[in-house]
């Protein structure tokens, strides 16, 4: 951010009368948001982000004027199911025009998604296409310069596996292989992990799934990836170096692929050369364009600006920094990763030695390579009303590919339909070796964190029948939501047994991490199966068939109540044991013992499965029930902020709306959110905060729209979402009010309701 042109713009706009204003717009607005930084970096703490949803790099400059790139991939799996760097490249220019100058300015344009170093008549631009896997360096010099590149690894010797959170500190029987770099060719410079073995088989053996291994492919051996560096005019002066002669004009090309089934690093080379031909004879120019074309579209999806003092103004840099890192991050073959996602950094440790939260090497995150679904979630919950579809793919497609193997799981160790999803999971969908224990003789899982946690697949259909009631897109409904849905509701049906109402009992159970183990009929599970089915048998007829509609409204019938108790003092009584003279509130379970987490499980009821909201009948209930929660908390993954939204708290909201987008990290780059719970950059804390945001401007409930449901009137608004049936709402609020609301198309603009600004 331009600290003195932000507040200057900031005092014009907010100067601006609302009936004279032009209309906003993302590719406008998002200016305001750039970095500027009028200083060398150090280290790798001083990075800026880039990416184009699959390749991506942190770039940072060094007191020296090198410029280091260090380039990550969504798909870089070693054999362990480590998603790991590709490696640093370290560019050196000379002479270097960015060393001692008194006009250094080292810019993010989130406009269009790169980073410029310049000084004077200098300029070096780094860029990930959003069309193509490469990484470009392009600069143009006032006087000549020779650049030099060096690629940089620290994976050299096999991996030491004890600092692994997915294998618990076990040790691994497979062959390990360290980084490979292929000799160089003229005037080009490779390098590739490949995956000579694969932990996969031991993971199926260990969780007793030994005989369906050959019906699912290894997804980790024989998998390669890596990148090759070249250049116009560059050439290798070894196998890790590529040199320039002195010109004014400079280019510098990292072309990434990976191959699941690569029969050797050699023949991932061969396919990986055609990719470098195709840079080669592509036009850069015209492939900017179409770079700046993408990032101009996407900006334009969406878009909050938020103003009126400088905690508004904070939130608003937030929201865009989350929303950018994510485009940044979302478009390749696998979902985001929480604690970090493609932007760790780290340094090089003497030896190959272990890694750990204080000294570590680039691929370290702290939690380990498993996706967590209450985390992950909360990164994909806001990207259905930006209209970001093509970011949320990679998290739905996971869960729809998963769905085979988790299955056949069920029918291994129940004898019955349908499938669950462990909260925590490898990729393909299995709960790692930590969770389920070394030589665990039962199918149960042996932590009791995890053992019964299973609902975030309930979340997954909630997420998937919202883009559909944006979209409208029935392949994405018949293709992939009826069938996961299905699947996971019959799980339910089919897997506890009733009790003498008829009423589905589920024992043993957990509500979320908080009540473990002995906990009977969880808020969060019947929740969201209240919330979804409805939503399934609303689908229309063409979508699913009837006999699947009889089984999803028998199972709903067949559905306990939310369970309901009384305070004590107002608060949460202890192991549900109430006050009855006490308020009537929502429990975390029928039945449940001590908490061991600090969730909210019986808030559920309001974010994730709407079920209780403003413009809803008996909001009263859900809202005794939120103020009496036991665990207050903001940031991370911390609740307070998704639910108050909901529940129109309009102070709560607000609190924690900046407590979120102000956790900043301890990069240089703040919005590298600290780490709350999870590592660096905390992603679900910037998603916890647009949900927060974008529930307080608008919510929906079929057809109705309702805006300012929990909008403070000392803030203003620039906006534009999505709303279901293919709506778009723009517009700007200010002083409590909304002008230049403009609803597409016009015909919905009789379902929007403006809500009073408390």
């Amino acid at each position: 951010m331009k600290p003195d042109a932000a507040l200057l713009a900031l005092v014009l706009f907010l100067s601006i009368p609302a009936a004279q204003s032009a209309r906003a717009d993302g590719d406008h607005l998002i200016a305001d948001d750039d970095v500027t930084w009028t200083a060398l970096g150090t280290n790798e703490n001083d990075s800026m982000p880039i990416g184009n949803g699959d390749l991506a790099a942190n770039v940072w400059t060094e007191q020296n004027g090198d410029i280091v790139l260090l380039v990550a991939k969504s798909d870089a799996w070693t054999e362990l199911g480590k998603l790991v760097k590709l490696g640093r490249v370290r560019v050196r220019l000379t002479p270097n025009p960015f060393v001692d100058a008194t006009n250094f300015e080292q810019i993010l344009n989130l406009k269009d998604g790169s980073v410029e170093i310049e000084t004077g008549a200098n300029v070096l631009r780094v860029w990930a296409d959003a069309n193509r896997p490469v990484i470009h360096l392009d600069a143009k010099f006032g006087r000549p310069a020779a650049l030099e590149a060096t690629l940089e690894l620290w994976r050299t010797t096999d991996p030491d596996t004890g600092g692994m959170f997915e294998l618990g500190g076990h040790p691994v029987p497979i062959e390990f292989a360290a980084d490979t770099v292929l000799p160089a060719r003229a005037r080009q410079v490779t390098w590739c992990h490949y995956n000579p073995s694969s932990v996969y088989p031991i993971v199926l053996e260990q969780e007793h799934l030994g005989s369906i291994l050959k019906k699912y492919p290894d997804p980790l051996l024989h998998r390669c990836f890596g990148a090759a560096l070249t250049g116009p005019g560059m050439v290798s002066t070894g196998d890790h170096t590529l040199k320039s002669v002195a010109e004014r004009n400079l280019r510098l090309d990292l072309i990434a692929l990976t191959e699941t089934e690569a029969a050797s690093p050699e023949t991932w080379q061969d396919d990986l050369d055609s990719l470098v031909r195709k840079t080669e004879a592509a036009n850069l120019k015209r492939d900017w364009r179409a770079h700046q074309k993408w990032w101009d579209e996407f900006w334009n999806r969406s878009w909050v600006q938020v103003g009126g003092g400088d905690d508004a103004v904070q939130v608003s840099h937030g929201y865009a920094m989350q929303r950018y890192m994510m485009a940044c991050s979302s478009r390749g073959a696998f979902p985001v990763k929480f604690n970090g996602g493609l932007f760790t950094v780290g340094h090089d440790l003497p030896g190959n030695s272990e890694s750990d939260d204080r000294n570590h090497d680039p691929d370290y995150r702290a939690w380990g390579n498993s996706y967590w679904n209450q985390n992950n979630r909360l990164l994909y919950w806001p990207l259905i009303e930006t209209g970001d579809f093509d970011l949320l793919k990679p998290w739905f497609n996971m869960y729809v590919h998963d769905l085979p193997l988790a299955e056949d799981r069920t029918r291994i160790y129940f004898h019955h339909g349908g499938a669950s999803l462990p909260e925590t999971m490898l990729f393909w969908g299995l709960p790692n070796l930590n969770d389920f224990g070394w030589d665990n003789p039962t199918t149960e899982l042996q932590s009791r964190w995890q053992r019964y946690h299973i609902q975030g697949a309930l979340e997954i259909i909630s997420q998937m029948l919202d883009e559909y009631d944006v979209t409208r897109n029935a392949d994405f409904a018949r293709t992939d939501i009826v069938p996961f849905a299905d699947a996971i509701v019959t799980y339910y049906a089919e897997h506890w047994p009733r009790d003498a109402d008829g009423k589905i009992r589920m024992s043993p159970s957990q509500s979320l991490e908080t009540y473990q183990l002995d906990a009977v009929n969880p808020t969060p599970d019947i929740a969201g199966l209240k919330s979804i089915l409805p939503r399934l048998l609303e689908l229309p007829k063409r979508l699913a068939s009837s006999n699947q509609r009889e089984r999803w409204a028998k199972t709903l019938a067949d559905l306990p109540p939310l369970p309901l108790g009384k305070t004590v003092k107002g608060k949460l009584g202890d192991y549900g044991q109430g006050d009855p003279d006490g308020m009537t509130i929502i429990l975390p379970a029928e039945k449940y013992g001590r908490p061991r987490n600090s969730e909210n499980p019986e808030s559920y009821v309001a974010f994730p499965y709407r079920l209780y909201g403003v413009g809803k009948p008996d909001l009263k209930l859900a809202l005794d029930t939120f103020a009496a929660r036991r665990f207050p908390q903001d940031t991370c993954w911390g609740q307070d902020g998704t639910e108050s939204s909901i529940l129109g708290l309009t102070d709560v909201a607000q609190k924690a709306v900046v407590a979120e987008f102000t956790d900043y990290g301890d990069q240089r780059f703040r919005w590298f959110w600290r780490p709350g719970h999870d590592w660096i950059p905390d992603f679900d804390n910037g998603g916890s905060g647009m949900i927060t945001l974008q529930n307080m401007l608008m919510q929906c409930d079929g057809r109705r729209i309702q805006l300012l449901p929990a909008w403070p009137g000392d803030w203003t608004a620039d906006f534009k979402l999505n709303a279901p049936y293919r709506t778009t709402v723009e517009g700007r609020v200010e002083n409590g009010k909304i002008t230049d609301l403009k609803v597409t198309p016009k015909s919905r603009a009789k379902d929007v309701v403006i809500l009073p600004v408390q």
